[in-house]
């Protein structure tokens, strides 16, 4: 075996590796992201790198994205080394193309697919030995029984498994016996169970709605939609009168919303969000076309906020407007137009499987991007990017247009 195959094969064992690591160690993801930089480097292709990128209208999209965010560098004005730190919490999307040629093989995406499965049923078995106390709390697992998270803050742990358990409805659903897709749904009813009842986690309940209302058409089309609805409906009326950490956020909720004056400094979550809103808002308004530059909102929301008393924040919690803060209309509509190109081209990846969980990633991110700046976060944006790259690596080309057969009358 030559040299670069040798370096190949380590690149693509790192880059199903990373599936696992994503949900448990930022440190070991970085390590993992480090050999597959390397790997692609070192592997040579390069005709065949190129015909891939340019071939893959998702990878396009991505990598103008980041383009647009790196000639973002060369306007505004920002406090010291914002610009390339943020240019870098962004690097992720400039990284989908590399991961993808190392797993283009469809074996490779199958097994990355696995590994990923693999570790959010850890975590959620984790979670529920967490929870009943026959895993005591440990220094190197954040959660207690009373809050059983694992690896992950509370939000982030939320998502992975209100996306999780989308992943194992659709792994049940396309596994090929019966005793898989019994233990599949449990996986997938235990990881619902999780979000809803034991830790906290507001975007994760919206993210599990809306994945429910498209596992919903999945299996019934429009039909099922309807009754995804009722059921979703249903189950959430009675969470939010019974007591439990459900009704608890709710009822959080419902009181800071009501709570929340505009003109008044607030401490709650939620008033904190409606007032980073507000005053990006009037950011974007003065700045719309190409907005403040690439990390430049911690120093333009400063300013902006200056002897009002407001709290200072980093990023307004919202990816739609942070983008558009940074970067202007310019910025969001390739935000947008990546997410929109994801669902376009999804129905052209290679099998069921890959073609449903692209679809629940966008609705995923472009659901969790309105309340969290979900490509800046470590796990959110790596997770975005490895399974984009996972996912529409088995992008299949585009049909060309039927013309009259020969001899056909016109």
């Amino acid at each position: 075996m030559d040299l670069a195959r040798r370096v190949d094969l380590a690149g693509r064992g790192a880059a199903i590796a990373l599936g696992f690591s994503i949900p448990v160690s930022v440190a070991l993801d970085n390590v993992l992201l480090a050999l597959c930089l390397a790997a692609w480097l070192a592997g040579g292709a390069c005709r065949a790198k190129l015909q891939a990128l340019r071939g893959n209208p998702v990878f396009l999209s991505a990598l103008a994205l980041f383009a647009v965010l790196a000639l973002g560098l060369a306007w505004g004005e920002r406090n010291p080394g914002d610009g390339t730190l943020y240019l870098t919490k962004y690097l992720d999307l400039a990284l989908i193309a590399p991961l993808a040629f190392l797993l283009r093989d469809a074996a490779a995406r199958t097994w990355a697919i696995r590994a990923f499965a693999a570790s959010l049923a850890t975590v959620l078995f984790l979670s529920f030995l967490l929870q009943s106390g026959l895993l005591p709390a440990t220094p190197w697992l954040p959660g207690a029984a009373g809050d059983p998270v694992v690896f992950k803050h509370y939000l982030t742990h939320n998502l992975l498994m209100a996306f999780g358990a989308f992943v194992f409805a659709e792994l049940a659903l396309a596994a090929p016996t019966r005793q898989g897709r019994v233990m599949l749904w449990l996986a997938a009813s235990l990881a619902a169970a999780n979000v809803l009842f034991m830790v906290q986690g507001r975007t994760g309940y919206l993210v599990l709605a809306i994945l429910s209302l498209y596992l919903g058409y999945h299996l019934r089309g429009w039909r099922g939609i309807a009754l995804a609805a009722v059921g979703t409906l249903a189950v959430s009326c009675v969470l939010a009168l019974v007591p439990g950490t459900f009704h608890d956020r709710v009822q959080a909720l419902q009181q800071e919303y009501r709570a929340w004056r505009p003109a008044e400094i607030s401490q709650t979550s939620t008033g904190l969000r409606l007032e980073f809103y507000r005053n990006t808002g009037a950011i974007i308004r003065d700045h719309p076309v190409l907005g403040v530059g690439t990390g430049g909102f911690p120093k333009a929301y400063a300013e902006a906020t200056k002897g009002t008393g407001a709290n200072p924040t980093r990023n307004p919690h919202n990816e739609y407007l942070h983008v558009a803060a940074q970067t202007g209309v310019v910025g969001l509509a390739a935000m947008l137009w990546l997410f929109l190109t994801q669902w376009r081209v999804a129905p052209r990846l290679a099998t069921p499987l890959e073609r449903h969980l692209a679809r629940a990633l966008v609705l995923t991110m472009a659901t969790g991007c309105l309340f969290n700046s979900f490509l800046i976060d470590h796990t959110e944006g790596l997770m975005y990017a490895w399974l984009t790259a996972v996912l529409y690596g088995g992008l299949q080309p585009k049909a060309p247009a039927a013309g009259p057969e020969i001899g056909a009358s016109k």
